[in-house]
C-alpha cells in the first residue's frame, strides 16, 4: 500500500486569539518528512505572531490523531545522513512545540504511535477521548523511540518511558496516558473533547500572554540542551533505520496494513 508522502497537509487557522494547527495524511495521518516540516513552520508561525495568545494542535479525521512515522519514507532511507535528516523532522516540531511562547493544547481524538505520542508528551496541555489508545512501536521494527523519548519521560517519567518503549507491540488505554501524566484529561466523545477545547482556549486566550510565556519557560527549564540531544538522537535512529532487520519488519508492518 503506498502512502504518497506528498499527499498529506498542514493548515493553520487564526481567530481571536487562537491558532488551530490541523495536520493531515491519509494514511492514518502519518508523519512524513513534508508534513513535520510543514508542521515545524507552522508552529513557528503561531509562537511568532503577536496576536496569538495559545495554540491548539490537532489532526483531521476520527479514527487516528497520528500513525507517526511514514513507512514509504523509513523504508526509502538508503543512508545514515538521509536517515538523520528525516528523524530531525520529528526533533525540529518538539522543539519547536518546547520554544514556542505560546501555551499548546493538543487535541487527540483516537489513536496515537510513535511520534504521534511524541507530539502528545510535547503539548502544554494534552486533552483526549477514551479512543486515544498509545503505543511506542519503534523497537518492533528495530529502531527505537530516540527522538521523542526525552519529551514523553519528562511528561510520564522514566518508569512509564520505559514501559512503553520496551513493550512496543500493546496497546495502553486512554486512561492509563491519563493515569501516567500523558492526558490531562479524557473523554468519552468527540463532542465533548471539542468542548473542552474551545472552552480552555477561549479561557486561555484572556488570560495575561506574558504570565503565561513565563510559565511556559519555567514549565520547560532544563530543557535548553534538547537541540543538541534530539540531534544526536536522530543519528542514532538514522543510523538503525537502514538495518535488514528493520527494512524487512517495515514491509511486514506494510502487508498487515493491506
Amino acid at each position: 500500500m503506498q502512502e504518497n508522502i506528498q499527499s498529506g497537509s498542514v493548515d493553520i487557522d487564526i481567530k481571536a486569539g487562537i491558532a488551530t494547527i490541523t495536520f493531515y495524511h491519509p494514511a492514518h495521518n502519518a508523519l512524513p518528512g513534508p508534513v513535520l516540516s510543514q508542521l515545524e513552520g507552522a508552529i513557528r508561525v503561531a509562537g511568532d505572531d503577536n496576536s496569538v495568545k495559545v495554540v491548539i494542535l490537532q489532526s483531521a479525521g476520527e479514527r487516528a490523531f497520528c500513525a507517526g512515522a511514514s513507512f514509504d519514507e523509513l523504508v526509502s532511507i538508503e543512508d545514515a545522513n538521509n536517515g538523520k535528516h528525516f528523524f530531525m523532522g520529528f526533533a525540529n516540531v518538539i522543539n519547536a512545540m518546547r520554544k514556542c511562547p505560546k501555551f499548546i493544547i493538543v487535541r487527540v481524538q483516537g489513536k496515537a504511535v510513535g511520534g504521534g505520542v511524541g507530539l502528545c508528551a510535547a503539548a502544554d496541555y494534552c486533552i483526549a477521548t477514551k479512543w486515544a489508545s498509545i503505543k511506542l512501536s519503534e523497537l518492533a521494527i528495530g529502531i527505537g523511540p530516540f527522538v521523542v523519548g526525552p519529551a514523553i519521560e519528562r511528561k510520564m517519567g522514566a518508569s512509564a518511558m520505559t514501559h512503553l518503549a520496551i513493550n512496543a507491540t500493546e496497546w495502553k488505554t486512554a486512561h492509563w496516558a491519563q493515569e501516567k501524566g500523558l492526558f490531562n484529561e479524557v473523554f468519552d466523545s468527540i463532542e465533548q473533547l471539542d468542548a473542552y477545547v474551545a472552552h480552555l482556549s477561549q479561557q486561555l486566550s484572556g488570560f495575561n500572554p506574558e504570565a503565561m510565556r513565563e510559565l511556559k519557560r519555567a514549565f520547560w527549564e532544563g530543557t535548553e540542551h534538547w537541540d543538541a540531544l534530539l540531534e544526536a538522537r536522530a543519528a542514532i535512529s538514522g543510523s538503525l533505520v537502514l538495518s535488514s532487520y528493520t527494512k524487512q519488519a517495515i514491509e511486514r508492518f506494510k502487508h498487515k496494513a493491506e
